[in-house]
């Protein structure tokens, strides 16, 4: 029989166990999590610090916010972010197509769990840092679940928070609330600086039983009247945002009607966005816990108001579950080396340093959320296309050792309000953290690797499928870009040639895409004829998912039912890869059951080509095949 023995108490304080790190991200949202894969993926040995027991931010089954990007919702053609996020978006796809967010969850966590150069240290918060107010030396974490304290040092931190924490306690210039006009210029700002920030939302859940269901107000929920709602549709499987539901502006004029970017569906199987609070108190951080009860008490009120208060159509539903955790818009945005602002934004700017891409509506809520009864609550100021945002907009003016990325990017508020959405931050997240990779790589700070080698950064995160608006391949290690280039059939203006025009989606002004005329049964092929014998490393291949698809999971049946069910019937499923030499095979590669947009094929022989040979077999349902690009390492 085992024995216990009593255990000497433990000492008050343990000293911390110190890691060193090339890259540290702290926070582990979406952009936190893109950050850290990008910087391992890099070759940049890597900590992942969260605290919270799921990955994935707003977007975790913690808050169950669907991911806002630049295609806004269907708006925006060919505008879905590439890159990392695809990547986790098409995984969950194939494995979670009821989008269970616990499957989703483990999509998140599995990806860091396999990532090379990345650890994982979950249910860890940072609780000190360690910074003169130019570099920061470390950081201290207590793990709550192992009772463990850490001390991380390392070449490069990256600020996820979303708060700016780790920014402002290093001693970092920041911004809160919302500039006066006269500070940017900015038309859509006050005329004075405030306090105001947008606030806070918790989602909730229902579903319909097939039967009447009741449901009894808790006593400490509060009470709600049709006229607390006003400006703000609820209910109703029918009911779609009217125009009095936002102002949307176009420049400086009102829309007569509402553009497509901004049409939702309002049902009561969901949260609704506009039920939010805590903008207008005096500090939204110090008093996050209040603000949480708060919202906490208003949204069981809603739900009764939903059940018990007039025909909502939600007479058949059940509460099926409410987040304890809120989703957060804002709080601090630290000062970078540029500050993005509305011009930027309307301007469709694309700076020659650009790393990232937006193209959400500037949408800024009124502080007052849900207790500003009768306000509409929200001023979406839209435009056409996408802008770029610059490397500045992810480095610390003045901690030389900082990035930071998420929410709490460089931005003025009007230009914040579009930045803020998840797809903007993950896009972000993955250049941050492949920046301070390299820039560790090449023993430089941030700024320094920034003023040296923007171009290079740029070329790696094309290589990892980001999209960069004013940049496209020009890698001179690409050996596919001279290579000859013959299919077996094209469709006009798709031909065979555009896997090599350096860029991987279409645009308004040019399609990228190469499309077959017709699947054979015999296969399509496509042949690149290279230049020369060359020695293959590695072959790269990037399909077509539909860019203007959306693929997000979500709590709200509009969103659900509006996507289709499955694989993107356009991406390639099976194919084969011959390596030819004066018409002779030497290497094959076969491929099965493919749902991603990108494959790299590493070839791990020795192998000499003069051609490589790609031989479409079978879509996941679509009548042809399509490439947007093939390079060839």
């Amino acid at each position: 029989m085992k024995s216990f023995v009593t255990e000497k108490p433990a000492p008050s304080q343990n000293p911390p166990i110190v890691k060193h790190y090339d890259v540290v991200v702290i926070g582990g949202g979406l952009s936190g999590l893109c950050a850290a894969i990008g910087s391992a993926r890099n070759g940049a040995k890597t900590a992942l610090i969260q605290d919270r027991s799921v990955y994935g931010g707003n977007a975790s089954s913690e808050i169950r916010m669907h991911i806002c990007g630049a295609s806004c919702h269907w708006g925006k053609k060919n505008a879905a972010e590439t890159g990392i996020l695809m990547e986790l978006q098409l995984e969950n796809k194939y494995l979670n197509d009821s989008y269970n967010y616990s499957i989703w969850d483990g999509v998140l966590w599995s990806t860091v769990l396999n990532t090379k150069n990345l650890d994982s240290y979950m249910n860890t918060t940072m609780n000190r840092v360690f910074s003169d107010g130019k570099t920061i030396e470390a950081v201290e974490c207590y793990q709550m679940s192992t009772e463990m304290r850490f001390r991380f040092t390392a070449n490069i931190f990256i600020d996820s928070t979303g708060y700016g924490s780790l920014g402002y306690f290093a001693g970092a210039e920041y911004r809160i609330g919302t500039e006066g006009s006269e500070e940017f210029k900015e038309t859509s700002a006050p005329p004075q600086p405030n306090g105001d920030t947008m606030g806070n939302t918790i989602q909730f859940a229902a579903y319909d039983t097939g039967s009447p269901v009741k449901f009894t107000r808790p006593d400490w929920a509060y009470i709600f009247d049709e006229s607390d709602f006003e400006h703000r549709g609820h209910g109703n499987v029918t009911t779609y945002h009217t125009p009095d539901s936002v102002i949307v502006l176009k420049g400086d004029e009102e829309y007569d009607e509402l553009p497509d970017v901004l049409v939702e569906k309002y049902d009561v199987d969901s949260g609704y966005w506009w039920i939010e609070l805590g903008g207008d108190w005096d500090h939204i951080i110090n008093q996050a816990e209040d603000i949480r009860w708060e919202l906490y008490k208003t949204v069981y009120g809603v739900w009764d108001h939903l059940k018990n208060h007039g025909d909502h159509g939600a007479e058949n539903y059940e509460l099926l579950w409410i987040g304890t955790t809120p989703g957060i818009r804002e709080s601090r945005r630290l000062v970078g080396e540029y500050t993005l602002t509305e011009h930027d934004i309307l301007a469709n700017r694309v700076f020659i340093d650009e790393i990232a891409y937006g193209g959400w509506p500037m949408d800024n809520h009124v502080a007052g959320g849900f207790a500003a009864k009768g306000q509409i609550p929200s001023m979406v100021r839209n435009f056409p296309g996408l802008y770029s945002i610059p490397y500045g907009c992810y480095v610390s003016k003045n901690i030389s050792n900082l990035m930071m990325t998420g929410r709490a990017i460089s931005a003025s508020k009007q230009a914040m309000g579009s930045t803020r959405i998840m797809g903007t931050c993950s896009v972000g997240g993955q250049a941050t953290g492949t920046a301070a990779a390299l820039a560790v790589k090449h023993g430089l700070t941030p700024s320094e690797f920034g003023k040296t080698h923007i171009k290079f950064l740029q070329q790696v995160l094309l290589k990892d499928d980001c999209f960069l608006l004013g940049s496209k391949n020009e890698d001179p290690f690409d050996k596919a870009l001279t290579a000859t280039i013959f299919a077996t059939s094209q469709k006009p203006g798709f031909e065979a040639i555009k896997v090599i025009s350096g860029v991987t989606r279409n645009t308004e002004k040019e399609n990228h895409l190469w499309i077959s005329d017709g699947l054979d049964q015999a296969g399509e092929r496509l042949t690149l004829s290279l230049a020369k014998v060359e020695h293959l490393n590695q072959i790269r291949l990037t399909f077509d998912p539909d860019l203007s698809e959306e693929r997000t999971i979500s709590i709200a049946r509009s969103f659900k039912d509006k996507q289709p069910i499955g694989v993107s019937k356009y991406l390639i499923r099976d194919f084969s890869i011959r390596a030819l030499n004066k018409g002779q095979e030497i290497w094959k590669k076969d491929i099965k059951d493919n749902y991603q947009r990108q494959c790299v094929i590493s070839v791990n022989q020795h192998v000499e080509a003069d051609s490589i040979e790609i031989i479409i077999l079978k879509t996941n349902g679509a009548p042809d095949a399509r490439i947007f690009e093939v390079r060839i390492y």
